[in-house]
């Protein structure tokens, strides 16, 4: 699984010392950072439970910084297609 985090981590070098502790503690894991995108995106691909995720935000907080899961924007989209199709058969 992956999962996407929007975090206030500004450091190149403190998001550096994150991914490795990450990649430490959760060897399974890949993990990236873009500080570049305005919500600070923590990536973690291979993710294997919830549980998992409530550590990873654990960690990062033992570390200072916030994390927080950003939602799946799929299910707004797939919603307003399925309103627009079902709009378009009616008509």
């Amino acid at each position: 699984m992956i999962e996407v985090f929007k975090t206030d981590v500004d450091n190149r070098d403190l998001a550096r010392l994150l991914v490795n502790k990450i990649h430490e503690y959760f060897d399974h894991c890949h993990a990236n950072f873009d500080l570049d995108d305005c919500d600070r995106i923590l990536r973690v691909k291979g993710i294997q439970s919830e549980t998992e995720v409530y550590e990873i935000i654990g960690l990062v907080k033992n570390f200072g910084f916030q994390a927080h899961i950003l939602p799946d924007d799929d299910s707004f989209f797939d919603g307003n297609l399925i309103a627009h199709d079902t709009e378009l058969n009616n008509s």
